[in-house]
């Protein structure tokens, strides 16, 4: 079995995760439909990054200074 067929894939945006635990191919579906509705800033990355990314984001929200 390929590495790209385990289901290891997540699709982020600037919005956030879109999709996690996808094989490769399913992961290339998403993100051409989310090109299609124009998301914005759209990887391709592994689960495992998908969900550091998602800490960081937390993090700097949690961090960020109230207007």
């Amino acid at each position: 079995m390929s590495e790209l067929d385990d289901k290891v894939w997540a699709i982020v945006s600037e919005r956030g995760i879109e999709g996690s635990s996808l094989s490769y191919s399913d992961a290339m579906r998403l993100r051409r439909m989310l090109e299609a509705d124009r998301i914005n800033g759209l990887c391709l990355v592994t689960d495992e990054a998908a969900e550091r990314e998602a800490h960081q984001i937390t993090l700097r929200t949690a961090l960020s200074p109230k207007s």
